[in-house]
């Protein structure tokens, strides 16, 4: 028995690995898409985040301000019926 493949089994083998070859290159080509859409997304998120954790910093140093001058809230006051 030898090892030889005739010209008719090499084309074959050679196809199928081309095709192969083919079928992984369209996979990194998606997988490289999801990835970007991925870390446009991540960074917006990081941007929103940001934003949120600064107007929360802004409340709070309002809130506390409004405490120290002892000025009157709306939610402070008693409601008549107790």
């Amino acid at each position: 028995m030898t090892n030889e493949l005739s010209p008719a089994e090499l084309a074959q083998r050679l196809e199928s690995l081309e095709s192969r070859l083919a079928y992984q290159e369209h996979w990194l080509d998606t997988l490289d898409q999801a990835v970007t859409q991925q870390e446009r997304r991540l960074e917006k998120l990081e941007q929103l985040s940001a934003l949120m954790r600064e107007r929360l910093r802004e409340q709070h140093q309002a809130l506390q301000a409004g405490d120290s001058q002892g000025s009157f809230r709306p939610e402070d006051d008693i409601p008549p019926h107790y």
